[in-house]
This record gives C-alpha cells, sequence and structure tokens, in this order.
C-alpha cells in the first residue's frame, strides 16, 4: 500500500500529542512543520544569545516522534534548576535546546543540527522548520493595540484580530513540498495564534495551502486559552484560521463529557469549554471521543487521535 503523506501543522504540547499518536500508524509518510517563533524561557534566551531561531516547540515534536521515549529523549527534555529564577549559565535551560545550539553552532546549519539529533532518537517521520529565519511575532488587538513577542501576546487582556510578521520571513522549501504533496494536512492541537498561525501567516507556507490537493483538517482545542482564545467558540477557532487565509475543510471537536469538578478548575483558572454555537457550517464537523481526564486535567489522547486519523487515511 502506498504511504498517505500526511503533515502536521503546529508547535508546543498539542502538536507533540498528535505525532506521538500517528508514529505508530504502519502506512503513513508523517511530516512535522514546526513553528519557531516562540522567544520564552530557555528558547528565547538561546535565541537572542546566538541569533538561532527558536528551537523549544522543535524539541518536544521530537521527543513525541521518537520511536521509543527512553532515557536518551527524556534527557533531551532535562531542564536545569532554577530555583531562583537568575537564568544564569546554563540554569533553566533544557538539555536539549543546548545540544540543538551546540550541534547548529558546530555544522553551521539549524536543519542539519535537526537532522541529526532526530537520527540520534530514531525519530518516526521528518521534522521541520517552518523557517531558519529568526522571527518575531506580533499581534494586532480589537483596540488597535500592537503586541511583541509571541511570550507576550496572552499576557494582554485583548481579542486578538491578526498575528504577523513585520520584517520579510521566510519557509523552508521542505515545508512547502511537504505541504505541496501532502495528502492531509493537520492544524493543532494547541494555541491557534501563536502555536498553528505563526507558521500559516509565512506567504510561502499560505501559498502552499492554499494549492495543495490535500484535505485540511483542523483539530480543535477543548478548552479556551486565557489572555488568547477567551470567550470563543469552535467557529470563533475556524474563523481566525480562516482569516489568516487556512483552508479548513473538516473541523474534529471532542464531544466528551467532562466531569464538573475538572471543568470547575479550568473556569477558575480563567478557561471555558470550546462549544459549537451553530447547526450549519462551510465545513464539515465531526465530533468524536478524544479526551481523557488525569489529576483533574483534561488531556488529548494521541490514541483517539490516530484511530481518527486512520479512519480519514482510509476514505481518501
Amino acid at each position: 500500500m502506498t504511504k498517505r503523506k500526511v503533515v502536521v501543522i503546529g508547535g508546543g504540547h498539542g502538536q507533540s500529542l498528535i505525532c506521538r499518536g500517528l508514529k505508530t500508524i504502519k502506512d503513513i509518510d508523517l511530516k512535522a512543520i514546526v513553528t519557531v517563533a516562540d522567544d520564552g524561557g530557555s528558547t528565547g534566551r538561546l535565541r537572542k544569545n546566538f541569533h538561532i531561531p527558536a528551537m523549544g516547540d522543535i524539541r518536544n515534536v521530537m521527543i513525541s516522534m521518537a520511536e521509543s521515549e527512553n532515557m536518551l529523549s527524556s534527557l533531551m527534555d532535562y531542564r536545569f534548576d532554577d530555583p531562583d529564577g537568575k537564568e544564569d549559565d546554563i540554569l533553566g535551560h533544557n538539555l536539549g535546546n543546548l545540544i540543538l545550539t551546540a550541534l547548529t553552532q558546530q555544522t553551521g546549519s539549524f536543519m542539519t543540527a535537526i537532522q541529526e539529533v532526530s537520527h540520534i532518537l530514531n525519530v518516526k517521520g521528518t521534522i521541520i522548520p517552518a523557517s531558519t529565519d529568526v522571527i518575531t511575532l506580533y499581534a494586532r488587538m480589537e483596540d488597535g493595540v500592537i503586541v511583541r513577542g509571541e511570550a507576550n501576546i496572552p499576557s494582554h487582556d485583548h481579542h486578538i484580530t491578526q498575528v504577523f510578521y513585520q520584517e520579510s520571513v521566510h519557509a523552508c522549501k521542505e515545508a512547502v513540498e511537504a505541504i505541496e504533496q501532502a495528502d492531509i494536512v493537520i492544524y493543532g492541537i494547541g494555541s491557534v495564534y501563536t502555536s498553528i498561525l505563526p507558521n500559516i501567516i509565512i506567504p510561502e507556507i499560505q501559498e502552499a495551502l492554499c494549492s495543495t490537493h490535500a484535505k485540511h483538517i483542523y483539530f480543535c482545542n477543548a478548552m479556551s486559552q486565557p489572555g488568547e482564545t477567551d470567550g470563543y467558540s469552535v467557529e470563533d477557532h475556524v474563523d481566525a484560521l480562516l482569516y489568516h487565509h487556512a483552508p479548513v475543510d473538516k473541523v474534529i471537536v471532542a464531544d466528551n463529557k467532562i466531569p464538573d469538578k475538572i471543568l470547575q478548575r479550568y473556569i477558575e483558572h480563567g478557561s471555558a469549554q470550546v462549544l459549537l454555537k451553530n447547526d450549519t457550517h462551510s465545513y464539515q464537523i465531526e465530533q468524536r471521543d478524544l479526551l481523557n481526564f488525569r489529576n483533574g486535567f483534561i488531556h488529548h489522547n494521541p490514541q483517539k487521535i490516530k484511530n481518527v486519523i486512520e479512519e480519514l487515511m482510509e476514505g481518501l
């Protein structure tokens, strides 16, 4: 059977969850296009000091796509304790971030560094940065306020209307080619404005998404994100994608009943359940069992995501 070409676009833990499920599908050619717009924490410090693209989200996806998540992959995520918040020397840094930085300096290529570590971890698929440029994300709010920096965007109590780059940003050619050749393109799960859209607003990626014959699938968040999608419905999330010229053919929505105790805990922290508000849409809605509940938290289950994608692959 010919392998189906599946591209997952995003960043952060949501994209990692999807890739963790999909890497075990037998007949799949899996590629992850990952944002490099993060400018907070360890990633932000290394990016500033060494003028290299952000690698934190890439590290997360790399671990999730490793053949086996053993001691080596766990070490990639190891963070040197920084109890006083001094951020001196290696304090507060992830070991994986330091390794990727060292390899980038040694080889002179961010892409080569990713490929080398992927080989060591026996990553099941291909990890592609959306760009190898050092980029800064901006957000325009409803009241006209402009916020600079991905880490700062959720800290402003305003509704976001648009995210953009002020400088010219070029996509990795491998990312563009992956989208053009894909059978399925998946957006999500995760921060729509700071994980998914930073990839999509790169012009060459935007053009590839609009020209590809692939099915465009969006896995919607189960809960809103304070400072980013407060009060958003499923449709509001999709509208944010469409406003930034990201085609959407089908939206996968969790239909699990969230226990009241867990839901109340999220509400107390400024997060609400993301629900459908309309009966008709220009795109397909598919409601599925996607969630697990553990230790008072809501988790998307990689195996359940895998089941959905396998069904979509069979229907192509």
